[in-house]
């Protein structure tokens, strides 16, 4: 940990938005990833893809939510960057302090038991940041 008291670790995942046929059998068949989650929530599947040590998350909108929003002010592609930190309450915490803006003022669940929280996009030049905490780091903080 830094002074800050957490750290980025690394790249968690990058993530593509689209609706309907996606990315998912081209990932398959010309790079050989094979997905290994699938979570619904509302308005969106999720899929990983494994990709080294980090993934590539695929969002296929169903119907209302954010991912759709998305989709019809921007169309498909990237969607965030979610980076891996050791201590997500603490990354918040001195955001917050920080003055950095925050979509989400606290941890959420996500997907795959991890816990995370977005960075407004205006905190990095127009860029959606996700921190990402893995579920065994939980207790590590």
């Amino acid at each position: 940990m830094t002074e800050r008291g957490w750290r980025v670790t690394g790249l968690h995942h990058v993530a593509f938005a689209h609706a309907g046929e996606g990315p998912e059998d081209a990932l398959h068949e010309a790079l050989a990833l094979d997905e290994t989650h699938e979570e619904t929530a509302p308005g969106f599947v999720e899929r990983m893809f494994p990709a080294g040590s980090s993934y590539l998350q695929t969002l296929e909108a169903d119907g209302e939510g954010t991912v759709q929003r998305f989709l019809d002010r921007r169309g498909p592609g990237l969607h965030h960057v979610a980076l891996e930190v050791d201590a997500i309450d603490a990354a918040v915490a001195d955001l917050t302090e920080r003055g950095v803006r925050l979509v989400d003022e606290e941890p959420r669940p996500g997907g795959m038991g991890t816990r995370i929280a977005f960075v407004h996009p205006s905190a990095f030049g127009g860029m959606l940041v996700e921190l990402v905490q893995r579920p065994a780091q939980e207790h590590a903080s």
